[in-house]
């Protein structure tokens, strides 16, 4: 079952999340809301899709501060700003950071819809990536210690009879390990399999500890 989006509007101006979550309850979406960035933090907000409209100016921890924060972890939620000060510090500083929009309030209500369509684009599109980079790397665990010498040889672009040289081994035996590497992660090409080997090496959404292991 599909899950609806959330909007989670993080802003200490009660008045004005009472305001857009009317607005964005009327365009279909379920909001919740925080008066503060900790009690923000205390909600599991990654399970359902969703984005986070985020006030720059707070007190205590700032909105700027959350966004540093958030993209720390492996899995976030995709930021729009919403100011109350249209400086250009500010804006920079949060679209070099990721943010999908920065907004001045008062913000108009298409201008406001429009941004959150392209932020929960970003956060499916980024769930997807997620989904097939755990695929990938229960692929690549699946492998043995010397398919995955083959493996990061062959994304190298070695042959298998250069291969068989680095590892001592016959170059029917390296053929039949390729074979097998190609079979495990699920690559129909070496076009694919280099793809797969690139994503993982450059460490998209990857746990900590994992690239070494493909590295010579």
């Amino acid at each position: 079952m599909k899950k609806t989006p959330i909007i989670h509007v993080v802003d200490d101006d009660e008045s004005f999340q009472v305001a857009i979550g009317r607005l964005l309850k009327a365009a279909g979406y379920e909001v919740q809301s925080y008066v503060d960035v900790g009690n923000f933090l205390l909600a599991n907000f990654n399970e359902a899709p969703g984005c986070i409209l985020l006030d720059v100016r707070m007190p205590g921890v700032s909105g700027l501060d959350l966004q540093e924060a958030l993209a720390m972890r492996s899995e976030t939620l995709p930021v729009i700003f919403l100011s109350g000060y249209g400086d250009i510090p500010s804006t920079v500083r949060a679209m070099r950071a990721g943010a999908i929009d920065f907004l001045t309030k008062p913000v108009q209500r298409e201008t406001l819809l429009n941004a959150i369509q392209n932020a929960l684009a970003s956060d499916a599109r980024e769930r997807v990536l997620r989904e097939q980079m755990k695929n990938w790397r229960s692929c690549y665990a699946s492998l043995t210690e010397r398919e995955q010498e083959v493996f990061k040889r062959v994304i190298a672009g070695k042959m298998n009879k250069e291969i068989a040289g680095e590892l001592s081994a016959a170059e029917r035996t390296i053929k039949a390990h390729r074979a097998q590497v190609m079979k495990k992660m699920q690559a129909a090409s070496l076009a694919e399999l280099v793809h797969i080997g690139d994503q993982l090496q450059a460490g998209q959404a990857h746990p900590a500890g994992y690239s070494h292991r493909l590295s010579a």
